[in-house]
């Protein structure tokens, strides 16, 4: 596991939908690579080798795929922002990535347009 960063930028909070961030999904090598996970931007560039196009966990950039992480899945169809059906154990793997990315990545905004389901949480 590698260590927290000290050099990460204080945190933005710019705002982002859902379809903005469809922008940053590593297909166009001059825009960074942004992933998102319970609403929270942050900025993976620096790992292109794992989010870029083509790579293993591309299926979660330029979007929230907050489910997928949770489940641990790399299924398309899970790498949806909607994670309010996960049961405990899921939501707790959901949470560690959460504070996993904290720690080594860039918070660069939010996203404004999670479903209603998990908006609140």
């Amino acid at each position: 596991m590698q260590a927290a960063r000290e050099d990460l930028a204080p945190p933005k909070n710019d705002p982002f939908t859902l379809e903005e961030l469809k922008q940053f999904d590593g297909s166009d090598t001059s825009k960074p690579i942004y992933v998102a996970i319970k609403g929270t931007v942050f900025d993976v560039s620096h790992k292109a080798d794992v989010y870029g196009a083509g790579k293993s966990y591309n299926i979660f950039a330029g979007k929230d795929g907050s489910k997928g992480l949770g489940k641990s899945s790399l299924k398309p169809e899970d790498a949806v922002p909607d994670y309010s059906d996960l049961p405990e154990a899921d939501m707790k793997v959901l949470n560690d990535w959460h504070a996993f990315f904290s720690k080594r990545y860039n918070v660069v905004g939010k996203v404004t347009d999670l479903p209603a389901a998990v908006a609140s949480l």
